[in-house]
């Protein structure tokens, strides 16, 4: 699939069927992870695969019921907890490089959208959660003080296709050397 179809086609999926994702597919996507850019290479990026249902069912506690990924969670035969390393991206020698602070949601960002691409091109759907509460999730997984959760990404094959929601026209965000300065092209 070309590029542009894949950000273009890409939709938030809930909705999987029960069809197993096989460890080569999952490793496929841990690929995409694997070769995001970050902040100094520093790769930040931590992440936990869930297929066991019992930790899925722990999982789902830390979601709130009116979320609408929350069903689409306990579907999915793999969810992904994205989680990243604290203090590393945007620092060099110990001091923070940027007044954006600690970078390290920037480069999660980075590392679940190739996921999430990676995923469509696949015939996989996926929904990025950050609904979440997220010092209980940290607790239930175990993760050291300085590594936190960012997302959960339920991945699977899609029940139903989402459609495309209405996008701005580029004139409504796209300036020209300076803010307020249209878009005329």
């Amino acid at each position: 699939m070309e590029t542009r179809d894949c950000i273009k086609n890409r939709r938030s999926i809930r909705k999987f069927t029960d069809q197993p994702i096989s460890d080569e597919l999952i490793i496929e996507l841990m690929e995409a992870v694997r070769w995001s850019p970050s902040w100094a290479n520093t790769q930040t990026w931590k992440v936990i695969i869930v297929k066991d249902q019992v930790t899925k069912d722990k999982l789902i506690e830390c979601i709130p019921e009116t979320n609408p990924a929350y069903k689409g969670i306990l579907q999915a035969p793999v969810v992904i907890v994205l989680c990243a390393k604290q203090g590393v991206a945007g620092f060099k020698n110990g001091e923070r490089q940027t007044v954006k602070g600690d970078w390290y949601m920037f480069d999660a960002g980075i590392a679940c959208q190739n996921l999430c691409l990676a995923a469509h091109d696949l015939g996989l759907g996926t929904v990025i959660v950050g609904g979440i509460n997220h010092k209980k999730l940290d607790e239930l997984l175990g993760l050291p003080e300085d590594v936190k959760t960012v997302v959960v990404l339920p991945i699977g094959y899609p029940a139903k296709e989402g459609k495309a929601p209405a996008r701005k026209e580029l004139k409504n965000f796209v300036y020209i050397d300076h803010y307020g300065k249209a878009l005329d092209i």
